[in-house]
């Protein structure tokens, strides 16, 4: 689709300069004014025309700039979130592990203890007589 927008603007142009040539030359046969003085405006006016199109050049060129450097900043600043999210998730991942850690051995005690106190109780009512 940007290909279509780049055509027309450079379609248009082409018909905006071959409008102002027509229109130029109309200019030319229809004016009351003699041979030179008519040259001599449509030179003024073609300067004028120039230095109204490099103003806009430049003033085009000095706003692609800006938003050039706010795009950057923007970008920056979403990275550097990015990075804030991913040590704050980083961070509580570690945690999480940790406490996992310690659930495990807390449990893996407490089984342990469970087998001593069966093997205990086990070995002292195989040892003792019947009575």
């Amino acid at each position: 689709m940007s290909d279509n927008d780049n055509e027309s603007g450079v379609s248009g142009l082409g018909w905006f300069l071959a409008g102002l040539g027509i229109g130029a030359l109309v200019g030319v046969l229809y004016a009351p004014k003699a041979g030179k003085e008519i040259r001599e405006d449509l030179v003024a006016s073609a300067l004028d025309a120039k230095d109204k199109a490099a103003v806009l050049a430049q003033q085009a060129q000095d706003r692609a700039a800006v938003l050039a450097t706010q795009g950057k900043q923007q970008v920056g600043e979403y990275v550097d979130r990015g990075k804030e999210y991913y040590d704050r998730g980083r961070t509580q991942w570690a945690q999480y592990v940790e406490k996992g850690k310690g659930l495990v051995q807390e449990h893996t005690d407490k089984v342990s203890a469970a087998i001593d106190a069966g093997k205990e109780a086990y070995a002292s009512t195989t040892s003792e007589p019947n009575s």
